[in-house]
């Protein structure tokens, strides 16, 4: 390509700043989102990460217990009968910080002195602070950046919230130093004797960490009880940081979307500028321009503004990312385990990934513009003649390439087994499949409407069709990208629907007792905090109160890893619609749990792969490995990890833990819950547990699961967005090629307000009609969503619910984008000269 030639093209990106600016906002819109969730999950991912290497320190090896944690004397075999020294107490435990926006804490109670060897910590504090860590059980440390966030300060009170009660530390000491700035975020260091006290573990451990070779190993799994274990010490942050692939991967994946629903914008735009400048590249062409160099100008121009666009996109994703960096941190700690994350610092890798990713897909968008102007003839171009005929002989092998890859879409999808990547491959290629049919559907939807048009419109009407199928190079395209984010809208929020619906009548059958009485988890779905043993006859003893069950959550060893174990009373069966599958009657299940058997939930036995019948789930207990067999599977939504049930007569038969989690109150019959929930209120004042009836409790699961989607509703909003900006620029390319044809049709007598309707007229069958192609493929979609990606990411089965409103809500809005849409086109058209216009002969 000439220097000559690559200047013409360049100016002509500065000449053009309104098709320009769609090209640059097209590839930034994609980019940014791209950016935004990238940053979110890598920020998160690596405040985890940070937060586990500040736990583990340079520990090798754990030694780990059952729910009750570790005899201490355990520490002492390890020491003197086993002979390794670098070994350390640790408690660990869960807290909000009231006064500190209520952030949820992670507390470590340590030994400073045997601590050394694994953590810098402590080492960092001056004397005064290292004295009082040493001599005041209240105590603690934090980091300096939770320490400057804060205003914290030598002697600040921390009034935390520890299980069911309310209590005051006072910072002893501020830990420096740049990782551990970072490190020490949501993280609090107390000696481990407080820690036993504060969350009354008497003389047991959480964990004892290591620093063993093979040979020390030896010897301590030779000391250890029959309930404890030995584990690397990076098991319990691998296996955390396991639990929120799925959702991030999930999305990964919607923003990867949007970006595709870009390219159709980018497409459209890039086709507006050739259209627009058909005289030019003819003259070009007159010159001496090859089609490469015409095909090459138009890569260059796209790839030069795709590049500013990215460049915009990566500054646009970085500001996005950090109120997506607050929705993925806020959600995980609902949902996962403690995280603190401030930001999310812009990376090299992430500033690349954004900027490939935009010039690659704005070039790829412009391959079939570019291929148009390099076939342009320069006769046809002097003439502004459009040439819609190639399109129209296109049709058929577009049409049968989309029919081909929907159906190559569907057998992956149908062979992918469990893969996540496999399934939303499948996803995208049906969705694209479907959008190269869109062209041939406008022609087919248009033969058919053409003639109820002019019985509705007259000759307007029938204009209005015969244009939509004439111009479907550019109509057919804008109906695809419209169509594809009205499906998106539908697909997602149809699964968003069924999932709540599912969801609630599953809290309905689920949450049975009247009111409810826990310590609020400041961990996600780690943290299980344990409330006194007295809770439950202070409960009972209120009036009103018919009876009581109590509940415990914690989380146990098995061979496959850390396993949820909800212990429920005896005396309430689960509803029988709960259970999926039963080994016998559904009626004997409970029965059979009592006895010794176990229920899973649905996403355990999934991810277990749990045969359907003569299933065993086996345990690591306080006496040793046991195996259970499984007597049902039950639908459960609380943990895509999935959860084992058993009776608390089992289960203090084989753990010696008594904790409880959670009590239920059943009321008699007439009492007012609104009363006894005031008169538990008062009986339990000073302590600080949560109260809360059925209702309460229900409102607050599905806030949760309302927060839970926030960034998925941002970018189903974001698609549409991108979407309407597409048909505007497809809407401006026809109007640049309809410039002499209006102009005769003004001159014979079509006045402004008839062009005001025919343009209407168009603009709202291409939106019509991409609201009536969207609503299938959203159903296509949902049913991908929630019978296949949802079961393959979170092992759940939900029932698809098909809400009439969110599909006339759909079509509404594909109509009133592309209405709203062909306002500044006709605006346009006032601007024009007659006599320009009709000189283009």
């Amino acid at each position: 390509m000439t220097r000559t030639l690559l200047l013409t093209g360049l100016r002509d990106l500065v000449r053009r700043p309104l098709h320009t600016g769609l090209m640059v906002v097209g590839v930034a819109l994609g980019v940014a989102v791209v950016v935004a969730i990238d940053l979110a999950n890598t920020s998160s991912r690596r405040g985890f990460e940070r937060s586990a290497e500040a736990i583990t320190g340079r520990a090798t090896h754990q030694v780990l217990g059952g729910p009750s944690g570790l005899p201490q004397d355990v520490l002492r075999r390890i020491r003197v009968e086993a002979g390794v020294r670098a070994s350390a107490p640790v408690v660990e435990g869960y807290a909000v910080a009231l006064d500190l926006d209520r952030q949820p804490l992670r507390l470590l109670g340590l030994d400073p002195l045997s601590d050394r060897p694994f953590h810098d910590h402590v080492g960092t504090l001056d004397g005064p602070g290292l004295a009082r860590f040493f001599v005041d059980p209240r105590a603690a440390v934090v980091g300096s950046a939770m320490a400057a966030r804060h205003g914290l300060r030598i002697g600040t009170p921390l009034r935390l919230r520890v299980q069911d009660r309310i209590e005051t530390l006072a910072v002893a000491g501020i830990a420096h130093g740049g990782e551990q700035e970072q490190a020490l975020e949501a993280l609090v260091l107390i000696d481990v004797g407080a820690a036993q006290k504060l969350f009354r573990m008497g003389d047991r451990l959480s964990r004892i960490d290591l620093i063993a070779s093979e040979a020390d190993l030896a010897r301590i799994r030779s000391v250890l009880p029959p309930g404890a274990r030995v584990a690397p010490a990076s098991e319990q942050a691998a296996t955390v940081g396991q639990l929120t692939d799925a959702f991030q991967l999930n999305l990964t994946a919607l923003s990867l979307l949007a970006l595709v629903v870009g390219m159709f914008l980018i497409h459209n735009t890039v086709t507006f500028s050739v259209v627009q400048r058909r005289v030019v590249i003819g003259t070009l062409r007159l010159l001496g321009a090859t089609p490469a160099q015409a095909f090459g100008l138009v890569l260059l121009e796209t790839a030069a503004a795709s590049a500013v666009g990215a460049s915009l996109g990566v500054a646009l994703g970085w500001l996005l990312g950090q109120g997506a960096v607050r929705l993925v941190t806020r959600t995980i700690n609902d949902l996962y385990y403690v995280l603190s994350v401030t930001g999310a610092p812009l990376t090299a890798w992430t500033a690349m990934k954004g900027a490939l990713l935009g010039v690659g897909a704005g070039t790829l968008s412009a391959l079939a513009p570019a291929l148009e102007a390099s076939r342009v003839e320069p006769v046809e171009a002097l003439r502004r003649v459009p040439d819609e005929d190639r399109a129209q002989r296109l049709l058929p092998r577009a049409g049968f390439a989309g029919a081909v890859l929907a159906v190559v879409g569907g057998l992956l999808l149908a062979a992918s087994g469990r893969s996540l990547l496999g399934s939303f491959a499948s996803l995208f290629a049906i969705v694209l499949g479907f959008a190269l049919l869109a062209p041939l559907g406008t022609v087919a939807a248009m033969a058919l409407a053409t003639p109820l048009a002019g019985r509705a419109a007259g000759t307007l009407g029938r204009l209005a069709a015969r244009t939509v199928t004439r111009s479907v190079g550019r109509t057919g395209v804008a109906v695809a990208a419209l169509a594809v984010a009205v499906s998106v809208t539908i697909g997602v929020g149809l699964m968003i629907g069924s999932f709540r619906s599912t969801v609630e009548n599953w809290l309905d059958l689920t949450l049975r007792a009247d009111v409810f009485v826990a310590a609020p988890a400041a961990g996600g779905a780690r943290a299980f905090p344990t409330i006194s043993p007295d809770i439950p006859a202070r409960v009972a003893a209120v009036p009103g109160v018919a009876w009581v069950e109590t509940f415990r959550s914690v989380r146990v060893a098995s061979p496959e890893g850390e396993v949820n174990l909800a212990v429920a009373d005896p005396r309430r069966a689960r509803d029988l619609r709960l259970y999926r599958s039963a080994e016998g009657a559904p009626e004997r299940a409970w029965d059979e749990a009592k006895a010794g058997a176990v229920i899973v939930t649905e996403p355990f036995a999934f991810r277990h792969r749990l045969p359907a019948r003569g299933a065993s789930v086996t345990l690591l207990t306080d006496r040793g490995p046991r195996s259970f067999p499984v007597a049902g599977v039950f639908y459960d939504y609380a943990t895509e990890q999935g959860t084992v049930f058993m009776t608390r007569n089992v289960y203090e038969r084989h753990w010696d833990d008594r904790g409880i989690t959670s009590v239920g109150a059943h009321l008699a019959p007439g009492v007012s819950t609104d009363d006894v929930t005031h008169a538990l209120r008062v009986a339990l004042a000073g302590t600080a547990l949560d109260v809360s009836p059925h209702r309460t409790l229900r409102q607050m699961a599905l806030r949760v699961f309302d927060r839970t989607f926030a960034v998925t509703r941002s970018l189903r909003l974001l698609a549409v967005v991108v979407a309407f900006i597409g048909v505007w620029s497809a809407l401006m390319a026809l109007q640049v090629e309809r410039t002499r044809e209006l102009a005769t049709l003004a001159t014979l007598g079509l006045d402004e307000r008839r062009q005001w309707a025919l343009g209407l007229l168009e603009t709202g069958l291409m939106g019509a009609l991409a609201g009536a192609l969207a609503l299938p493929l959203g159903w296509l979609l949902a049913v991908i969503l929630v019978h296949v990606i949802n079961v393959r990411s979170f092992g759940w089965t939900m029932r698809l619910e098909a809400d009439p409103w969110l599909f006339a809500e759909a079509f509404l809005v594909s109509v009133g984008a592309a209405l709203l849409a062909s306002v500044y086109p006709l605006l346009r058209l006032r601007r024009r000269s007659l006599a320009e216009a009709l000189r283009a002969e």
